[in-house]
């Protein structure tokens, strides 16, 4: 097997174009697992905020950490994890909450739409990969072990860094099944050695008792009510958000769950979510808590020990040199690891938009050349971040709020009136606020989001222009009528005029076939067919064509829709062609029209002059000139 074909091996077939007897299409070739295996994939990028979420939430609130998170947890169980839910009801197949707002929008307007959410998704995923990565070099090469045997170059941020994208990169050149078995196993361990910390610290607390009373005081000295401490909470809320990670790819890896039904893989789905907010939640209160009450407050601090890896800390100081070094040895792989669940997400994302909307090559469709596409990406937002982790943080938390934010709103306006709307509603405003509020505190997060966007439209323009004269076509079906009527053409040799369905009448229908005998030299008792295609939705690329017959006086008459009217004239043509052997013709009449605004109506509206723009279809889709249907302009 050649490159060009190992890349293209798994190349996922259309629904239109899948052979009988092969999967549907939202059956991935990549193997099924439980959910529970699933949701470590999921984890690693999730989880693995356990390793800075507590000190991040120190540096923001202080010693009203422990509430704050408490803010985060209500807003993760009670806010995201319904919103997510509903999510998962509506877009089984993985696509999340654009899909669902897609529907909302259609035409134009919600592809454009569309692209934009999908940069910021390109903007979460991309970043996860690459801020992970960058953290996990940065524990790497601070790791006092590390520091004394290993080379000086492997002691450097940026080399590090690009070592852990490439190994994350060639896991997943070689497939989904490698990455799953191996996130199960690091979830399971980093788990199991920050119970063992947060259980060891909790009864360091209980056994310094005057540790509760001190951290209340402190409280107290900067809140005078408990009311005071949950409105400066709730205001604080938006800096912790980075603990809401997991949502989203959640529902991204949903075609990896195993399930027998769409519904049983949305209860699985469910199950994750539910588990994985539940696991987060338990931890992330216990961890800030503990952290809160015996770290110092100088330690949080940037160059401090604690700095980043508050529970790092912990293990070495309560646990020993031993287990902190086996801490860290796990928080970096987790680290390390944690961008398997975006890359995950962008495999199931980008191939089920952007090639459907013909602003992406068909390769697009499989997982390796994007693999190889999207680590391109995380190598330049590397060089250009320097490896830097803060630097990244909040471009990272702009691309996870605002997918939560389109998702909480998509909820709102598909839920039914009443008490389920207004309550999605106010969850909606939560996440709006939220976001607004990360944006306006960390503007460079919206400035790398719009350069993916810009990026995105962009290039899927440059695609659709390339791609706009395929056949575009993917199944030609005639009903019973049509093929009636093509039979009666006893030579087979079958004549269409290409006919707009707006202009109706018997007697203008005698005319043109009148004009069109004499100006041929064809029989008078020449079988003629009028082929008329409505405009469908021109923002649509690609669909089965289906025709139609019916009689309109002696006229025979085909009729039926396409997004682009040129391609399907071209595809209706080689069908004819396929099924009788004989090459067909089709009758046009010139179009008054610049070529300039001809260009244009057929790009973006489907319509134009149909003759040459037919003519193009035919031409690229067969090379040889004498078995191309004839194209006839007058």
């Amino acid at each position: 097997m050649n490159l060009k074909s190992w890349l293209l091996s798994d190349l996922k077939v259309p629904n239109n174009r899948r052979p009988a007897g092969e999967p549907e299409p939202d059956e991935p070739s990549e193997p099924k697992h439980i959910w529970a295996r699933v949701m470590c994939l999921t984890g690693v990028d999730y989880f693995s905020t356990l390793g800075y979420q507590p000190g991040i939430a120190f540096l923001a609130a202080g010693f009203l950490s422990p509430i704050a998170t408490l803010v985060l947890i209500l807003v993760t169980l009670f806010a995201a994890l319904p919103v997510y839910n509903r999510v998962a009801a509506a877009s089984p197949n993985g696509q999340g909450s654009i899909a669902m707002l897609e529907k909302l929008f259609p035409g134009w307007g919600g592809k454009f739409f569309v692209l934009a959410l999908l940069g910021f998704a390109t903007t979460d995923f991309i970043i996860t990969m690459t801020l992970s990565a960058a953290d996990a070099a940065a524990h790497f090469i601070h790791n006092p072990v590390i520091h004394h045997i290993a080379p000086h170059w492997l002691q450097s941020q940026m080399v590090v860094t690009f070592l852990l994208l490439a190994i994350l990169g060639a896991i997943f050149l070689k497939g989904f099944k490698e990455a799953i078995s191996i996130a199960v196993v690091l979830v399971v361990t980093y788990l199991l050695l920050n119970a063992a910390v947060t259980i060891v610290a909790i009864r360091e607390v209980l056994h310094h008792t005057e540790l509760i009373p001190q951290w209340k005081q402190a409280l107290f000295a900067q809140h005078h009510s408990i009311w005071a401490m949950i409105g400066v909470s709730m205001f604080l809320f938006p800096q912790l958000a980075l603990g809401l990670s997991g949502f989203e790819t959640g529902v991204a890896v949903m075609p990896l769950i195993s399930s027998s039904n769409l519904q049983e893989r949305i209860a699985n789905t469910r199950r994750l979510l539910a588990t994985a907010a539940i696991i987060m939640s338990v931890f992330l209160i216990f961890t800030s808590f503990v952290t809160t009450l015996l770290i110092p407050a100088a330690d949080f601090k940037e160059g401090g020990p604690a700095n980043g890896r508050a529970m790092a800390f912990l293990a070495h100081h309560l646990l020993g040199p031993a287990f902190g070094a086996a801490y860290d040895a796990s928080t970096i792989l987790i680290l390390a690891f944690a961008g398997a669940s975006a890359m995950a997400g962008l495999l199931n994302l980008i191939p089920r938009y952007l090639p459907r909307f013909g602003m992406a090559p068909e390769w697009a469709r499989a997982s390796r050349p994007l693999v190889l596409v999207f680590m391109a990406i995380a190598t330049a937002v590397t060089i250009l971040f320097h490896a830097d982790v803060d630097a990244q943080g909040g471009a990272y938390a702009t691309g996870v709020l605002v997918l939560m934010t389109s998702g909480s709103c998509a909820v709102t306006m598909s839920a039914r009136r009443g008490l389920p709307k207004i309550l999605f509603g106010l969850i909606s405003l939560v996440f709006i606020y939220t976001t607004a509020m990360n944006i306006r505190e960390r503007p460079e997060g919206l400035k790398i989001a719009t350069f993916f966007i810009l990026a995105i439209i962009v290039f899927s323009l440059v695609s659709r222009v390339q791609r706009s004269t395929e056949i575009r076509i993917t199944e030609v079906e005639l009903d019973s009528t049509a093929k009636a009527l093509l039979t009666e053409d006893t030579d087979q040799l079958i004549r269409l005029i290409a006919w707009n369905p707006k202009r109706a009448g018997e007697k203008i229908r005698d005319q043109v076939v009148e004009n069109l005998l004499a100006l041929h030299s064809l029989p008078p008792d020449e079988c003629i067919y009028f082929l008329e295609i409505e405009q469908a939705d021109p923002s649509e690329f690609d669909q089965q064509l289906c025709i139609c017959g019916h009689r309109e006086g002696p006229h025979r008459i085909l009729s039926g829709s396409s997004p682009a009217v040129a391609n399907a004239v071209a595809a209706l043509l080689l069908n004819i062609q396929t099924h009788t052997g004989h090459t067909p013709h089709v009758y046009f009449q010139w179009t008054d029209i610049s070529p300039f605004n001809n260009v244009f109506r057929f790009l973006f509206l489907g319509q134009g002059d149909t003759a040459p723009l037919t003519q193009e279809v035919l031409r690229r889709a067969i090379q040889d000139k004498t078995k191309r249907p004839v194209v006839h302009v007058a």
